[in-house]
């Protein structure tokens, strides 16, 4: 009985020496494929939050430069940034950071350039009604109220209702048709006098739009 269990784990032993030689080479080969991958899992990884952080301080750079009112020098880093960080939120901050810049300077054209390209091209949902709604009053500025009313358009503006609905307000008044202006200010005061919601327009001035325009004997149109 001895010698029959010998033999029997010799043979089994022969057996896994030979389904080694058979397909050792594919073990090894997938145990490295493995640890390969792994290693570059964890090395994209590392560079991609190396990147987050190089875009965060060139970003920082860029807000220290205007502070030091060199705007020529933070326009380029701007576009350095978009040009090294396409792909990153940063770079679509930095343009509406310098669409204001543009709006400060009066030069209205390369800030609806910027807005439009992050209203178009940003990731981030929230940017891009940021970037719309303030295209829209660039484009007011510029006396085409009737793109700024296209650029509102339909889109689901969400936390942003009350600033779409003031601006647009802004666009039909602009218009001249200013019983429909006064209607989309109120409906940007009510979502806004939502005391469980942050307001997201300037109260005091959406008021004494909506002031002057019932002084004047306007009347909103009414609903159905």
């Amino acid at each position: 009985m001895i010698d029959d269990d010998y033999y029997n784990e010799q043979e089994q032993w022969e057996r896994v020496k030979r389904w080694i030689r058979e397909n050792g080479p594919w073990l090894v080969a997938g145990v490295v494929l493995g640890l390969g991958a792994l290693a570059g899992w964890r090395w994209w990884e590392a560079r991609i939050e190396r990147r987050h952080v190089e875009a965060s301080e060139s970003y920082q750079r860029i807000i220290d430069t205007l502070e030091k009112n060199e705007r020529a020098d933070a326009l380029k880093a701007v576009d350095a940034l978009r040009a090294e960080y396409a792909s990153s939120a940063y770079a679509d901050q930095a343009d509406l950071l310098a669409a204001r810049v543009h709006v400060e300077a009066n030069e209205l054209g390369e800030a609806a350039t910027r807005l439009e390209r992050v209203m178009k091209g940003s990731d981030d949902p929230q940017l891009q009604l940021v970037a719309r709604v303030r295209l829209a009053r660039v484009q007011i500025a510029q006396g085409n109220a009737d793109a700024a009313l296209a650029t509102l358009g339909a889109v689901e503006s969400g936390a942003f209702a009350a600033r779409f609905d003031d601006v647009r307000g802004d666009a039909l008044h602009v218009k001249g048709d200013r019983a429909a202006a006064l209607a989309a200010w109120q409906k940007a005061e009510a979502a806004s006098s939502d005391p469980t919601k942050p307001a997201t327009v300037d109260l005091e001035g959406l008021r004494l739009k909506i002031a002057d325009a019932q002084a004047d004997g306007i009347e909103a149109p009414k609903g159905p």
